[in-house]
This record gives C-alpha cells, sequence and structure tokens, in this order.
C-alpha cells in the first residue's frame, strides 16, 4: 500500500511541475510557414515578403521576449513574479506591447498592428494582446498575436476563431473601464 502511495505522489508530483513548466522553445519554418500563409490570406493586397517577415519575427522576437524577460514558468507564476518585483517585464500587456512595437518598425506598407484587451471576469484577470490586420482592415479581421498564453511560444489565430478570449480594441476598454471608474467616484466624466 505504501508503495502505491508513493508511486501516486511522485506521478502525482510529476503531473503538477508539468503543468507549472513553461511552454516548449521549439519552433519550426513549417511554423512560420503556416503564420505567414494565414498572414497573406486576410487580402490580397498583403505583400507576401511582408507576410513572411511578420510571421518570422512574430516567432523569433516572441522567443527572444521570453529570454528577456526571463520566463521559467506558466504565464500565470510569471505574472506573480513580476507583481512581486521578482521580474521585471513578462505581463500579457508587456509582451502585447513589445511585439506591437517590434512590428510596427518593420514600417510595414500592407499590414497593421492593433492592440487589444479581453476584459476579465470573475475567473479570469484582463488579457492584453496584438493583433496583426491586412492594412486599412478593423483588428477583428486580423491575427491574434500572442505569445503571454504559452510563456513564450507564440499563439496565433484569426481573431473572431480565438475560443479562449473575446478581443475589442483596447482603447475601448480603457474608455468603458475610466467611465466606470469615474462612476464609482460620484459622477459622470468632464466633457
Amino acid at each position: 500500500m505504501t508503495r502505491v502511495f508513493s508511486f501516486v505522489t511522485v506521478i502525482g508530483v510529476a503531473v503538477l511541475l508539468a503543468a507549472c513548466s513553461p511552454a516548449p522553445r521549439d519552433v519550426t519554418q513549417d511554423d512560420i510557414n503556416m503564420l505567414a500563409r494565414q498572414i497573406r490570406n486576410l487580402s490580397p493586397e498583403v505583400d507576401p515578403a511582408e507576410a513572411d517577415r511578420a510571421a518570422f519575427i512574430a516567432y523569433t522576437y516572441s522567443l527572444q521576449l521570453a529570454e528577456e524577460y526571463n520566463v521559467t514558468d506558466n504565464p500565470i507564476i510569471h505574472n506573480a513574479k513580476v507583481n512581486n518585483g521578482w521580474r521585471a517585464r513578462g505581463l500579457c500587456v508587456h509582451w502585447a506591447e513589445d511585439i506591437e512595437k517590434r512590428l510596427n518598425a518593420e514600417g510595414f506598407q500592407t499590414l497593421e498592428m492593433h492592440r487589444a484587451i479581453a476584459e476579465g471576469s470573475e475567473l479570469r484577470i484582463d488579457h492584453s494582446t496584438a493583433i496583426i490586420s491586412a492594412r486599412g482592415d478593423t483588428m477583428n479581421d486580423g491575427v491574434v498575436l500572442d505569445p503571454w498564453r504559452t510563456g513564450g511560444l507564440l499563439y496565433w489565430s484569426r481573431t473572431l476563431d480565438d475560443q479562449r478570449y473575446f478581443w475589442e480594441p483596447q482603447q475601448l476598454v480603457l474608455e468603458r473601464k475610466y467611465q466606470a471608474k469615474l462612476e464609482r467616484k460620484g459622477g459622470p466624466a468632464p466633457d
């Protein structure tokens, strides 16, 4: 009986540790090619070379940020480290800011970056991300670029296909939160 208990305990600890581990950091050319294809398919106006470059940067820069942020745990544990001052950066908002800034630095002519927030609920905290779209399209027509979700390995999907989050434009969410804060303090926002 003690052996069974010991075995179950060891397996339980191993599963727990695996669940708290950061994402594997293996990116293949096929991964990059699939994202590039998705970006190219956003519009016939998208320059294929820009789509290829954006996909390559999104994947490789996500891995670089994971190193710079010293990500050694899953995203929630890493957030706790940032919030307690044990790490300087690595909250979802940092990932979104840095990916957006890096891709904007490319000066793409046929692609455009957006910022989005999925508001929290009783079970979730707010989550920020960057979204890439064809120039002139909305964020809902784009592709979510979310390396925070897996601790550095890029997650991506069409915005409206993301089963985990309902994305809204960052500015809209921030304005709504500001209004709610003012109302809690006893009055509407000044005109």
